[in-house]
């Protein structure tokens, strides 16, 4: 027994002295690939204030980034004829050209402006934003924009002023890239409904809290999800209170991180 016992003993070590000459030591592997340290900024944006106490003025914005137009929302801002900015996608657009009529068909009430091409974060550097690939580089910054651009004139949309890039995350080299481009930068001071991913309440209570002299964002492109309820129902309630509802393009603003500067 003994005899076997210590053959298995050097079977085993044998074995190990193979497997470790056939696996190579930690110091040659390849090593791991970080994304580089990347300093982003999620800019703030405020309108100029109306100072008429019970009379609040809010810049309503809407994120249409892919997927189809959320009609709860849409329908609302149309039969309560409420102003709004609308930030689109070329790849949006493409995929929703009712909505888009609608648009088109009430310049009273809506901007149009852009959202990039494919919805990629406006980072010149390659990392990730909420786990998405960022451009990279400035000149896919600048596809991005420009991209979106084109698209949104090519469908009849005035020429835009306005840009806001996925997860409305930038490095301060691309806000630099982008306002070269000739475009001011649309931050927000509420987030409405956390990007499409909150509750109904949450998201309504949240919109209906929204002070004088906000820009709230919201999305318009999501219309499975309970957020788009609780919207619809914020637009409703604010307009009760006596808001007056203005588009980015009808009054003054004040962007930080040298977004509107």
């Amino acid at each position: 027994m003994n005899r076997i016992l210590l053959a298995s003993a050097f079977l085993l070590a044998g074995l190990s002295t193979l497997c470790a000459a056939e696996t190579p030591p930690l110091s040659a592997a390849a090593p791991v690939v970080k994304s580089p340290a990347v300093k982003l900024v999620e800019p703030h944006l405020h309108i100029a204030r109306s100072n008429i106490s019970g009379h609040a003025r809010i810049a309503l914005t809407f994120d249409a980034c892919m997927g189809q137009a959320d009609e709860r929302i849409l329908s609302t801002l149309v039969r309560e004829r409420i102003p709004a900015t609308i930030f689109v996608t070329a790849r949006w657009l493409k995929r929703n050209p009712a909505a888009l009529a609608v648009f088109l068909q009430n310049p009273d009430l809506f901007e149009l402006e852009n959202h990039g091409e494919n919805h990629i974060p406006a980072v010149d550097t390659p990392t990730l934003v909420y786990g998405i690939a960022s451009a990279g580089s400035p000149q896919a910054v600048r596809q991005e924009v420009e991209g979106g651009a084109a698209a949104m004139l090519a469908s009849g949309i005035p020429a835009p002023h306005w840009f806001r890039g996925s997860t409305a995350k930038y490095d301060l080299s691309a806000i630099g890239e982008i306002r070269a481009l000739g475009y001011r930068i649309a931050g927000y001071s509420v987030n409405g409904d956390g990007g499409s991913l909150l509750g109904a309440t949450i998201t309504e209570k949240r919109i209906a809290s929204a002070k004088d002299g906000d820009v709230v964002i919201s999305h318009i492109n999501q219309p499975t999800h309970a957020a788009g309820e609780g919207v619809a129902k914020a637009l409703v309630d604010l307009k009760m209170k006596g808001t007056e509802f203005v588009r980015l393009q009808d009054v003054e603003d004040m962007g930080d991180d040298q977004t509107t500067e």
